[in-house]
């Protein structure tokens, strides 16, 4: 049983990378097999709502990053979506990002259906319950398993490597992934 994490910042070594770096050590302790996916170093277009996936189960006709992801989260029990807070909501790459799985996913037949997935988000000040929101939406849409945790996911952090200082967060985003590893096993069995 596999989780992924896919880190929506644009940054490849921020806070929110260091988050779903912690959820996904927590899973391995667990047992769990575990990937990390990092959007900032792929190419991520908007979805164009041409159809294309819908005529053609499956398939995608934009020639970036985005079906080459999304075949390797057909393969995983759990999924976890990570970003941080930009103009108080998510990174514009993850929103792009779950259009596009969600429709690919939406034409053969909803592929992430009953699996387990949850959101991380890290931010300076404000906007974090609105970006967890977003995230945790795509997967109450999908039909999967939103597991709780101590505390919302959620992390305060600006520079790259603060969000080890907020220990609260950690903690919670600890509990998070331990709670999602434990209901990837339970669905599993």
């Amino acid at each position: 049983m596999k989780v992924v994490g896919v880190v929506g910042s644009t940054r490849l070594q921020g806070n929110t990378l260091f988050l779903t770096q912690e959820a996904l050590a927590v899973c391995r302790a667990e047992g769990l097999e575990t990937q990390l996916i990092t959007l900032a170093d792929k190419k991520v277009e908007d979805c164009q709502v041409c159809q294309h996936c819908q005529r053609q189960p499956g398939t995608c006709a934009q020639d970036d990053d985005v079906p080459a992801i999304y075949r390797e989260l057909k393969t995983a029990a759990g999924l976890i979506l990570a970003s941080p807070v930009y103009y108080g909501s998510v990174t514009g790459k993850i929103k792009a990002f779950i259009d596009r799985i969600g429709w690919l996913s939406r034409s053969e037949g909803r592929v992430f259906e009953r699996k387990v997935g949850g959101a991380i988000v890290v931010g300076r000040r404000a906007g974090h319950l609105f970006a967890l929101h977003q995230l945790n939406n795509f997967f109450l849409h999908q039909g999967m398993i939103v597991p709780g945790a101590s505390y919302w996911n959620v992390a305060l952090a600006h520079e790259p490597g603060e969000v080890a200082a907020d220990a609260e967060g950690l903690a919670t985003v600890r509990n998070f992934a331990a709670n999602l590893a434990w209901l990837v096993k339970k669905v599993a069995s």
